[in-house]
Order: C-alpha cells, then sequence, then structure tokens
C-alpha cells in the first residue's frame, strides 16, 4: 500500500508530508537500528515481529499550507477489539495498584482502549487537519501502515528532538482538567497534588540519569505548568549537545519507554504491563517523527491517539498509579485524556 506520514509541529505554520512511493517501510527490530538513519519514524510501544518499529523512507517530502484530502481509502483495516471497559480497568487497577503496595514498583502506568462508531466514515486526512485547527500546541501526525492502519496523534510529548549538535527531551507526567474560565488561560492557576509532583519527579530523575550514563552534560529548567487541550501537565526540559548524531538510537533506546508510559523499575514494570494489561498497547505510548530529515529531528511519544478502522475509531489513553491513586480518579483521568480525540471527532462530523 501507500505509505506515507504528515506532521505539523507544535505552533506551526505549515505541515509536512512524508511519502515512499515504492516497497514497504522498514522494519526495525529496536531503537538501536535507528542510528545514522533517516525518515518518519513510527515505534510501537514493545516492539515485535506484528508490531516493529517502521521506518517510512522520505522518496518524496513535501512542505503544505494548503492542505488537501490525501487517499487514504484503502489505509483502513479489521482488527481484532481489546477493549477494556470500566469493570477491566477496575480488575487491571487493583492487580497494579496491588503491585505498587507490596512495594515491587515505585509507579507503573495503566492504560486502557475505547472504540467510538461512525455510520459514515472520515477521510484520515480530514480529521488530520482538523486536528491542526483545535490543538496548535500540539504535535499532530498522521501515518498510514503496511498492516492497513492509520494512527493519529496529537502529543504534547517530546521524546527526543534536535537540529544539529543542540537536542533535548522533556519529563511530562502529572494531570489535571481545566474547566470553566480556566479554558482561557495556560494553567496558571493549577495547584498540583504531591502524588502529580512525585510522579513527574520519577519520571525527570529517569531522564537524568539515563542522560548521566551517556556522559552527557545536561541543563534541567522546571518542572512548570504546560497546557495540552483541555489538560495541563508537569513539565521539565532537558537541553544538551550531542557531538556524535550517531548515537541517537542508543539513546533512543535507554530513553524508551519513559516512566511516564511505563514504571519503575523499568523493565519489570514493562514486564508486567505486557502481561496484566487488558488492552495491547500496539502503537499507543510508542513514539513518532521526522528522523535527520533535512538534518532535523522531533520524535514524539504516542499519547492523545487514535486507531483509524473501517468504521471505527479506537482511543487510547493512561496514567501513572502511585500508592494513593483511586480506580474512578484514574478513570476519569483516562476519560479527560480521550476526550482530546473524542472531541475531533465530534467536530470533524460537525464540519463534514
Amino acid at each position: 500500500m501507500n505509505c506515507f506520514a504528515i506532521f505539523r509541529l507544535p505552533h506551526a505554520q505549515e505541515c509536512t508530508l512524508v511519502r515512499q512511493t515504492s516497497g514497504e517501510p522498514e522494519r526495525l527490530g529496536s531503537c538501536t537500528e535507528l542510528n545514522g538513519r533517516q525518515g518518519f519514524v513510527v515505534a510501537p510501544f514493545q516492539t515485535t515481529e506484528e508490531q516493529p518499529i517502521w521506518l517510512i523512507r522520505a522518496d518524496r517530502t513535501e512542505v503544505l499550507t494548503q492542505l488537501d484530502e490525501l487517499a487514504c481509502e484503502d489505509a483502513w483495516a479489521d482488527k481484532p477489539a481489546h477493549e477494556a471497559c470500566e469493570k477491566d480497568y477496575a480488575n487491571d487497577f487493583a492487580n497494579f495498584h496491588a503491585q505498587i503496595e507490596a512495594g515491587n514498583f515505585q509507579k507503573i502506568v495503566l492504560s486502557r482502549c475505547a472504540t467510538v462508531s461512525r455510520e459514515k466514515r472520515v477521510n484520515p486526512m480530514r480529521l488530520f487537519q482538523q486536528a491542526c485547527l483545535l490543538y496548535p500546541r500540539m504535535f499532530i501526525a498522521l501515518t498510514a501502515l503496511p498492516d492497513g492502519t492509520c494512527w493519529l496523534t496529537a502529543t504534547p510529548e517530546i521524546l527526543l528532538e534536535g537540529t544539529g549538535t543542540q537536542w533535548r527531551t522533556i519529563a511530562l507526567a502529572g494531570t489535571m482538567q481545566l474547566e470553566g474560565d480556566e479554558l482561557n488561560g495556560e494553567g496558571e492557576t493549577a495547584r498540583w497534588s504531591t502524588k502529580n509532583i512525585q510522579e513527574q519527579r520519577y519520571v525527570a530523575t529517569y531522564i537524568a540519569d539515563c542522560l548521566e550514563q551517556f556522559n552527557i552534560a545536561f541543563n534541567e529548567e522546571g518542572p512548570r505548568t504546560t497546557r495540552a487541550a483541555n489538560l495541563v501537565h508537569l513539565r521539565s526540559d532537558f537541553t544538551f549537545t550531542l557531538l556524535n548524531n550517531a548515537r541517537v538510537g542508543n539513546l533512543l533506546q535507554a530513553l524508551h519507554p519513559t516512566p511516564a508510559v511505563c514504571g519503575l523499575p523499568k523493565q519489570s514494570a514493562f514486564d508486567f504491563i505486557i502481561r496484566h494489561e487488558h488492552t495491547p498497547r500496539q502503537y499507543y505510548s510508542g513514539f513518532m517523527g521526522p528522523l535527520a530529515l533535512n538534518q532535523e529531528t522531533h520524535l514524539y511519544v504516542s499519547l492523545r491517539c487514535m486507531q483509524i478502522l473501517k468504521g471505527e475509531y479506537r482511543l487510547y489513553a493512561g496514567g501513572g498509579l502511585l500508592k494513593d491513586s483511586l480506580a474512578e480518579q484514574e478513570w476519569q483521568e483516562t476519560e479527560a485524556k480521550m476526550q482530546t480525540m473524542r472531541r475531533l471527532l465530534d467536530e470533524t462530523a460537525a464540519h463534514a
């Protein structure tokens, strides 16, 4: 099939279309294989034979200011559903939270999936266009993969980006929903709970440790409140210099998945999620973006994302669990996060 990706950086006025005009995107088995490579990357939470890291070759790139519809009709597929209802989520929560109380994890992230059906199909490009209008602060990307699926993300979380030798990553965690007059600002009035502050600190400490492992000197700024759609998060920025970009894949291997989407200790939390989470994550909480295109890299964690299938849309969201987490509050947090894509579907249908 005709694989492509189109993306828009936060606050940008133009989009970039990346097309592979022949053959299938390259299948990679680990982030280290991205060393010295170029293209558009789509990586899953867990890399497997069925869900590899895809590297879409940039045979043709176009910078677009006026978006026309792409012919995406062939990019719909049927996939088995694994949707977590509130009862399933409650069971998962009890299982995950018991591990924290037993001292096995400091933090672990629990996610779920919800399916939204629509009688009338909407071209994925229309969804991309509307996402760009609704969410100017976020990285918007739409990609068509060889398995016949499209994935759309509107995410605030940078995994790794850089131009030349200047690079940065961020620690983004903690979530609060804006309501009423708060939606007119950037979250200046947010008052963060101890749980949210602690959750963000776990992520920041992990990123600092990763950079130190590579003997990378860095500057950390934050945390500060940052807005993404109707939510705000706590964010710390890490800036540093990479003289040898050939090691980017190694750094990605160390960073991904961060505790913001996985947990601590990382490997044991990752293994537990794979074995016990009700909903397979697929490409949710992986990462995507351009790698070394025009000497720029912008890789973002695939949050606030959905999988586009025949007649339905699978929305994904998750949240970090700590000792004082409560099931109902965590469920509501996933509902608030899914509202980013629910609103997008509603707004696109209204303007169809």
